[in-house]
């Protein structure tokens, strides 16, 4: 008799339990990136939900959804976030581009120097532009809450030689995605754009239909290209690998003034744990990279100019083919002007 009241009694102390836990939180968004608890995108979804849920005192839950448990592909996540069964979503550029071509712009080679510039335009008002941009093509369905960084920067790798030079690039087949603007890239340095699925491309190394591609080093090493022949890196960083942080408008905007200054809160220090983990993670990467017989070329200053004006011809052909590009190009170029003015003024109080 007594186990049996005892029982009764647990039974239901658990589902008062369980009740009070499942009324406490106000509002649950659903996160997801198709990635892998190995990616900088796992790492800003963990600084995000911690923030969060603790800035918030448990009013706003964040369950996070890895891999492609919720979508697959860029279009298929940013209608899931416009019709409100995703609420955050992390795009690549080239995820984005179908619905918002001038997110292309991040991909535009060397125009932003360093990661300092391209932090400081990033967390600025240049942002603030695009998300304007994307609200209102999305119907104000699809808000952009910041950008981040995925893998540090892009940099041209391949099998066949060093790359130190505009003419070392000729005839030489390199990976890209599906998108105009990095074959325009390609075309423009003389090699031939090749576009190639993610899971596809190791085995395309392998058997030559692709020499060469765009990457980060995370990504280069992650992968494990080296053993399927990718031996040449030169560290151009023609762009810096931008992570688009989506959220959905209506979700955001329901929630009261002091839990969106939370999740503004949230995504800010996403962001600057995305800034920084692939800091971090590269070295290691590069130190693999060299160890396992790998050629890692710096081009001089001078070789870096030839590359960017080889590569000027992509600027006009953006703005003239891009939705919205002259417009979004312009805020960028700005933004960058005015990141590099404050970085050498802070510069010349520091060296003095």
């Amino acid at each position: 008799m007594f186990s049996k009241t005892f029982k009764a009694v647990a039974t239901a102390a658990l589902m008062a339990t369980t009740a009070v836990a499942a009324q406490a939180a106000d509002y649950t968004i659903r996160a997801t990136a198709n990635s892998n608890e190995n990616d900088e995108d796992y790492d800003g979804l963990v600084v995000f939900k911690n923030f969060v849920e603790s800035a918030s005192n448990g009013a706003i839950e964040v369950e996070l959804f890895i891999g492609t448990q919720l979508c697959a592909k860029g279009a298929e996540c940013l209608q899931g976030v416009a019709d409100g069964t995703i609420d955050v979503y992390i795009s690549t550029s080239g995820g984005a581009s179908g619905i918002f071509p001038y997110v292309q712009v991040l991909d535009l080679p060397y125009l932003m120097a360093n990661d300092r510039v391209a932090e400081s335009v990033l967390a600025g008002d240049f942002t603030r532009k695009m998300r304007e941009m994307a609200l209102a093509d999305s119907g104000d369905a699809i808000r952009l809450m910041t950008i981040g960084n995925t893998g540090g920067w892009r940099n041209f790798a391949n099998t066949k030689r060093r790359v130190a030079s505009p003419s070392d690039m000729e005839g030489l087949k390199i990976r890209t995605v599906v998108a105009d603007l990095p074959q325009e890239l390609v075309r423009s340095l003389g090699a031939s754009p090749t576009p190639i699925p993610w899971p596809e491309l190791f085995t395309s190394f392998q058997t030559g239909v692709v020499e060469g591609s765009k990457n980060g080093i995370t990504d280069i090493m992650g992968m494990k290209f080296p053993d399927a022949g990718l031996q040449y890196v030169t560290l151009d960083g023609h762009a810096y690998m931008g992570a688009l942080w989506w959220m959905n408008n209506a979700k955001f905007m329901e929630m009261p003034e002091d839990m969106r200054r939370v999740i503004v809160d949230g995504f800010s220090a996403l962001q600057q744990a995305t800034f920084a983990s692939p800091k971090r993670k590269s070295i290691k990467a590069y130190e693999d990279f060299v160890a396992g017989g790998g050629d890692l070329y710096v081009p001089t200053p001078d070789e870096k100019a030839a590359f960017k004006e080889a590569a000027a011809p992509v600027y006009d052909w953006f703005k003239s083919n891009i939705k919205g590009g002259e417009e979004i190009f312009g805020a960028l170029t700005s933004a960058v002007a005015d990141a590099e003015a404050d970085i050498e003024a802070g510069m010349a109080k520091d060296l003095n």
